[in-house]
């Protein structure tokens, strides 16, 4: 369930103009930009583009880069962008310069379909003139970079049945798989979600212990946090992201470029099952943790997406 949908009695050369007005001049009235892009869809937003474009002869992304700031900016310019342009972008952003965010990878890669990498993947290459393995490989290394690879394949099997002659099923638990990472990477790569749930099943049963904290156990690092990813979006999407905007807040300081991914890439997927599971883990809503964690502008934009107290 999402918490960004279409507007009626949508009007894309109104929304241009208005927009247009709120950035002429000194000064740029922010609150116009709230309004009218946090209650847009993606395609919504598409049209005021164009009409942007028609009627002002300039690029809208161009005219808010120019006019923004700081995380504000971060999160308009990505509603701006289609889904697979925004991963593609965010992706691009973790691997270019010194160092890579290795959790931005694993979260993108870890936690969309097929039919979605296969997009993001296409529109790297066309958006950046890459190749997106190319890319990863070229910044990763060891086994979380042959995760990494075998989640770019999009080689999942997506179909709803359970295997039961699969041998993972019975070696599920199994000395041998502890520390067999390779063992670990066809499984959470390949099979498809019903059959890693009752692999997951079958492994508590018999090594008594839950698959996750056998991840903790046997792996560290980068290569712990993209299985743990994989493990947790196969369980319950949602209480995935819901772990990860609450690790992007808690403590001291907030970890911008993680919220504001969430935030922009889920609000018109799941949002608000993200709340609900944010609400049921931590006993606190969405809501009052944004609040309390950022300011102005941006904390105004991201209360919007996030849609409501409750």
């Amino acid at each position: 369930m999402r918490t960004v949908t279409e507007a009626s009695g949508f009007n894309p050369e109104e929304d241009a103009q208005k927009i247009y007005n709120a950035m002429k001049g000194a000064g740029t009235n922010e609150a116009t930009i709230i309004e009218i892009l946090a209650h847009r869809t993606i395609a919504q937003r598409q049209k005021i583009k164009e009409a942007f474009k028609q009627s002002v002869g300039k690029e809208l992304l161009d005219c808010l880069k120019s006019e923004l700031t700081g995380n504000f900016e971060m999160v308009v310019v990505g509603l701006m962008m289609p889904a697979p342009v925004y991963d593609a972008y965010e992706l691009k952003n973790a691997i270019k310069g010194a160092g890579t965010e290795e959790a931005c990878l694993i979260d993108i890669l870890a936690s969309r379909s097929k039919a979605e990498i296969k997009e993001i993947i296409a529109t790297y290459k066309k958006e950046h003139g890459k190749s997106l393995e190319d890319d990863v490989c070229g910044d990763t290394s060891g086994m979380f970079q042959r995760v990494l690879v075998s989640l770019l394949t999009a080689g999942r099997d997506e179909s709803t049945k359970v295997d039961e002659a699969q041998a993972d099923i019975y070696e599920a638990g199994e000395a041998h798989w502890g520390t067999d990472e390779v063992k670990f990477l066809t499984v959470l790569c390949v099979r498809n979600r019903n059959h890693l749930l009752r692999v997951f099943q079958e492994y508590q049963k018999i090594s008594g212990r839950d698959i996750e904290d056998s991840i903790k156990r046997e792996m560290s690092g980068c290569l712990e946090d993209a299985f743990l990813a994989i493990v947790k979006c196969m369980k319950n999407k949602p209480a995935f992201f819901a772990e990860r905007l609450y690790k992007s807040m808690k403590g001291l300081g907030t970890t911008d470029n993680v919220l504001i991914r969430i935030m922009v890439a889920r609000a018109e997927i799941d949002m608000l099952d993200i709340k609900a599971e944010f609400l049921k883990m931590y006993g606190k809503t969405l809501h009052s943790f944004i609040k309390g964690d950022t300011s102005g502008d941006y904390r105004k934009i991201l209360l919007e997406l996030c849609g409501g107290e409750k």
